[in-house]
């Protein structure tokens, strides 16, 4: 194999509007979609890698072509620790946390899928893997619906071989936490027993509150709670977890292993929600799932499942990834022919690097826009 280099990176925006009323706890959500990154090589291979593009896509897209790329042209992709080195204290002063490494991360995981291209190997293979089927969530349940708008929901979940389900609470912005225990009351007996249940505050309450209504709701065999608190709450976070028995879930919002260090040592997490196209990639992520196992936590990476699979099909302490029904649309879109679930397991392609193929009709309609 001679040497690979890369020629060229180039990023496209890619979203579509909400249809119809989707807000959390904390925020309403209008628009959701993809900043795709596609890394070319001189050996005619491509690399491909996502983060969000919710807020700020322009300028994660400005942030690569202008700061990123030209520190990567000439480069092996296969040096993805020492480029990884370099950026980062490149990017320091604006780049540990936020859009700037949300940009590095949707790179390094480009650079990943060319590693596994060019040496014709799935990612999960490549890194020592061999089960390919990886359990999987379906999550939503927006605080914006109403009970019976919750409920049919829930079931449509099940009714798609989902075997486990999470939904939002934090009705009215949290002042109503009375209601959700009527919502999440409704939603256990409209899915049974069997139905693995979680639930997700997206940040709202204080701890005090938060361990209040978490202990209201154990009797429902919540399997975790998601961010309760602030997400940079860290001592509300161990608090709630002193205070109640149900498992505390958290991470998405951590950029790097320093901040997946910090939650740790900080006693404030159970299960550990990371996200590779937020955390750094998989050079990063790689290193955030080892501390998760030297201090024997659970990792459950945050959306974005077929960034994520390769990962949870690896780490012996993953948990199952999760599928966000408000960007099936996008993802739709934006891949051809992405796995998709069947019965509660998604099953990765046997094909090298990701083993993803981006949908070339809708990515040259949006690279003109």
């Amino acid at each position: 194999m001679r040497d690979v280099k890369i020629t060229d990176i180039d990023v496209t925006l890619c979203e579509t509007r909400v249809k119809g009323n989707f807000a959390d706890s904390t925020r309403n959500v209008e628009t959701i979609g993809f900043a795709v990154v596609e890394v070319s090589t001189d050996v005619g291979v491509t690399g491909i890698g996502v983060t969000y593009h919710e807020v700020g896509g322009e300028a994660i897209r400005e942030f690569i072509l202008y700061a990123i790329k030209p520190k990567l042209i000439g480069r092996s992709p296969f040096e993805t620790e020492a480029i990884y080195e370099e950026n980062f204290h490149y990017m320091r002063g604006v780049g540990r946390k936020g859009l700037a490494f949300c940009a590095y991360s949707a790179v390094d995981i480009a650079l990943w899928d060319i590693k596994g291209k060019v040496l014709d190997m799935p990612l999960y293979r490549l890194l020592g893997g061999n089960n390919p089927e990886v359990p999987i969530y379906a999550s939503g349940g927006w605080t914006s619906y109403t009970t019976e708008e919750l409920v049919a929901e829930a079931r449509l979940m099940v009714s798609q071989g989902y075997k486990k389900i999470k939904l939002k609470v934090g009705v009215d912005g949290g002042k109503n936490p009375d209601e959700d225990v009527r919502r999440v009351a409704a939603v256990r007996e409209a899915i049974g027993p069997d139905i693995g249940f979680m639930l997700d505050a997206n940040n709202v309450w204080r701890a005090a509150t938060a361990i209040q209504f978490a202990n209201r709701v154990r009797e429902y065999n919540i399997e975790f709670f998601e961010e309760p608190v602030f997400a940079d709450d860290i001592p509300g976070l161990a608090e709630f977890k002193r205070g109640t028995d149900i498992p505390l879930a958290t991470g998405e919002h951590e950029y790097t292993r320093y901040g997946i260090r910090d939650l740790i040592l900080g006693n404030a997490v159970d299960i550990i929600q990371c996200d590779v196209t937020r955390v750094g990639g998989y050079t990063e992520c790689l290193r955030a799932i080892a501390l998760s196992q030297a201090w024997n936590k659970a990792f459950a990476p945050h959306g974005m499942e077929h960034m994520h699979m390769h990962l949870a099909a690896v780490a012996p302490n993953a948990l199952y990834l999760e599928r966000l029904f408000m960007f099936e649309e996008v993802v739709r879109n934006v891949y051809q022919d992405a796995p998709e679930p069947v019965n509660g397991i998604l099953t990765i392609p046997d094909k090298p690097g990701l083993g993803l193929e981006l949908n070339k009709d809708y990515m040259k309609e949006y690279g003109r826009k």
